[in-house]
């Protein structure tokens, strides 16, 4: 990887995208592995994980992820999503986790070397371009091995570094044995910075059927009587699109 030994770095993590390139690779994410690799490239100033959550649910199969990550060196930047009904009768939720990302970034530029950006997004191409105006260095990781790729080509092209996911599975993936805890169990595997619980349960159902939800940008959409445990999952928005 591109790091110097004294940059300054912090990791800034679309939640829902980074889910969506490491599924359409077929592996799972060790987030204990993920922040080790890099703390030992650099010095690690911070790690920002971002989501959405769905507040109304009795069980949100993300919350269990989302409590070992803030106790275990990330920092989460969460918010409630919005449901309304469009003009077709359509149920839609919304999520969109750009603003705070961005306002994040931009925050933290200055007391930065180099930044790490977790997504294929291309709506981040400016945001990229305007830390990269103050001195600052951006790798952007996500893969251009998926069908379609997940990262789109104007922000690969604005990173500095573009760092393929698929090469760092190796040093990342969540080994196949590694089974989670229950959710009965999520409390002291989280006390007991046990490995953290699997990034499948994150934006998808909890049963892990294969609905007809569709995803635009930050739109979830459902058809009514459509089940709504977790999340749905997210459309590449690669080259082509």
């Amino acid at each position: 990887m591109h790091f110097y030994p004294q940059e300054r770095i912090a990791l800034f993590i679309d939640g829902a995208n980074l889910y969506a390139a490491a599924r359409a690779l077929g592996f799972d994410i060790d987030y204990k592995r993920l922040l080790e690799v890099f703390a030992k490239n650099g010095r690690l100033v911070r790690a920002f994980y971002y989501t959405a959550l769905i507040e109304d649910q009795e069980y949100s199969p993300i919350r269990p992820l989302v409590d070992w990550l803030d106790y275990n060196g990330y920092s989460m930047v969460t918010k409630p999503t919005k449901e309304y009904t469009d003009a077709s009768g359509r149920r839609k939720i919304k999520g969109n986790m750009d603003i705070e990302l961005a306002i994040d970034m931009l925050e933290m530029a200055d007391r930065l070397d180099h930044i790490v950006l977790f997504s294929g997004d291309g709506d981040f191409r400016k945001l990229v371009d305007a830390v990269q105006r103050r001195g600052v260095r951006v790798t952007v990781v996500s893969t251009v091995r998926s069908h379609p790729p997940m990262v789109a080509d104007e922000l690969r092209r604005q990173a500095d570094v573009f760092l393929e996911l698929q090469d760092l599975s190796g040093e990342i993936a969540r080994a196949h044995g590694d089974r989670p805890p229950r959710p009965s169990q999520a409390a002291s595997a989280i006390r007991d910075n046990a490995p953290p619980p699997p990034s499948k349960a994150e934006h998808e159902d909890a049963d892990d059927d294969d609905d007809d939800d569709d995803y635009d940008d930050d739109e979830y959409e459902y058809e009514d009587g459509d089940e709504d445990e977790g999340e749905p999952e997210v459309t590449p928005r690669g080259s082509n699109f």
